[in-house]
């Protein structure tokens, strides 16, 4: 699917970090592009500088999808491209100190946004792209965010990576479930980015997460992550498969 002026995309979790910068490659290209985010002030400003449009959602709340949804379809039309990167990713151990469980909260607050969050936005948008004409062969595309915690999940990441393997796992039956209407879906499996979470980090500290990669050693730039969802949305061979974008890095325990 070639991105232009005529193409309106969805990015969740798209006001900092990896849904930042693919909100800013997909405007830089020509598509009209609504931020999903519940970082209000972050979001409206990003909308503001690409001329997009920003909604406050979360993502694990089904009604409000629905209705940001339909909200972004009357400023842009029907949306053809979705990138999912809202996510959250609180440490927390199976048993922590002085032998205190892990919070089933937390868990369950991690798998509804991370994982139902990804679904609840996935279904949506397909069920109003299922009903659009065709652009060439395809009606459009869907991106995920998964991590390589999917498959190397740290110590304090078992919340985290039960909800990023899920969203690798599901990639292919949902690929294959949209397939009638021409909907591609693919998963992206990110290592270590400079993310607003990372940038918090001290300098040594980052220094020394990049140098885990082998190459590059480095950390990567959410332009790099975004780059990837552009090859993705432009080569309609690529479907139903989760790319780890990770520098050959596998994760150490800790």
């Amino acid at each position: 699917m070639k991105i232009d002026g005529a193409i309106a995309a969805i990015v969740t979790g798209g006001a900092s970090g990896l849904g930042e910068a693919t909100a800013r490659a997909l405007a830089a290209d020509g598509a009209k592009v609504a931020i999903f985010d519940l970082n209000a002030d972050l979001g409206a400003a990003l909308a503001k500088e690409i001329g997009g449009a920003y909604f406050q959602v979360n993502v694990s709340d089904e009604q409000a999808v629905a209705a940001a949804i339909a909200d972004a379809e009357k400023v842009h039309g029907v949306a053809r491209i979705l990138v999912n990167c809202a996510g959250i990713a609180p440490p927390v151990k199976t048993v922590g100190k002085e032998f205190t469980p892990h919070s089933m909260e937390v868990f369950r607050r991690v798998i509804e946004v991370n994982l139902i969050g990804t679904f609840t936005v996935i279904t949506k948008f397909a069920a109003r792209l299922a009903q659009a004409d065709p652009i060439g062969e395809e009606r459009g595309v869907i991106v995920n965010t998964a991590s390589v915690a999917a498959f190397e999940g740290q110590i304090g990441q078992v919340a985290y990576s039960a909800s990023k393997g899920g969203v690798a796992g599901m990639c292919l039956p949902i690929a294959r479930d949209l397939s009638q209407y021409g909907i591609r879906v693919m998963t992206i499996a990110p290592g270590l980015f400079l993310t607003p979470m990372v940038k918090g980090l001290p300098p040594a500290a980052q220094e020394s997460l990049g140098k885990m990669s082998p190459f590059p050693q480095r950390l990567g730039d959410p332009s790099e992550y975004a780059l990837l969802v552009k090859a993705i949305v432009t080569n309609p061979m690529l479907n139903g498969e989760t790319i780890r974008l990770d520098a050959a890095i596998r994760m150490s325990p800790r």
